[in-house]
């Protein structure tokens, strides 16, 4: 029997700002095999956890601050194959908006993480070779666009928070 294909499911938090009149959007600055790149607020969803829980969870670790999703803006689905590794990486992201809180002192940013900055959806365009995929400008112009779907269109079932429920 040929080995199951298991996409990586991947969250990331849009974050939209008015900063001097202008709508800046919140993104990390990390290190990647590739060389420093540009995010969302992003990560992998964990056993037990529910992708709302996922976010909130990635962008406190991120950013240093705690994000609350108010809507979904899309599910997306890509294709990556890693240059250092030839790794081919197919993921499903789950792009939440949402709210976020001022820095919290004392937190430290997860590891690779160099710093967070407030782009301009033109400042984003302006630096694609810096994204870390294709998804980070498409989650930004989707919701540019006011893609928003209600939370409740993604739904955990209580077994992935205790795998002894019955079914």
């Amino acid at each position: 029997m040929p080995e199951r294909w298991k996409p990586s499911v991947t969250v990331a938090a849009i974050v939209a700002e008015t900063i001097d009149g202008e709508t800046r959007f919140l993104f990390v600055e990390e290190e990647t095999s590739e060389g420093l790149r540009l995010n969302n607020p992003a990560g992998h969803l964990e056993p037990g956890e529910s992708p709302a829980q996922a976010v909130a969870r990635e962008a406190l670790e991120e950013t240093g601050r705690r994000f609350t999703p108010r809507h979904l803006v899309g599910i997306y689905l890509s294709r990556y194959e890693r240059p250092a590794t030839a790794e081919d990486v197919t993921y499903v992201r789950l792009a939440f908006a949402g709210d976020i809180g001022a820095a919290e002192p004392g937190l430290a940013l997860d590891v690779g993480i160099v710093r967070t900055l407030w782009l301009t959806l033109a400042e984003l365009k302006a630096c694609r070779a810096r994204h870390r995929s294709t998804l980070v400008l498409r989650c930004i112009e989707d919701f540019v666009a006011g893609q928003a779907f209600p939370l409740s269109v993604v739904s955990t079932d209580a077994t992935v928070f205790d795998p002894e429920v019955k079914r």
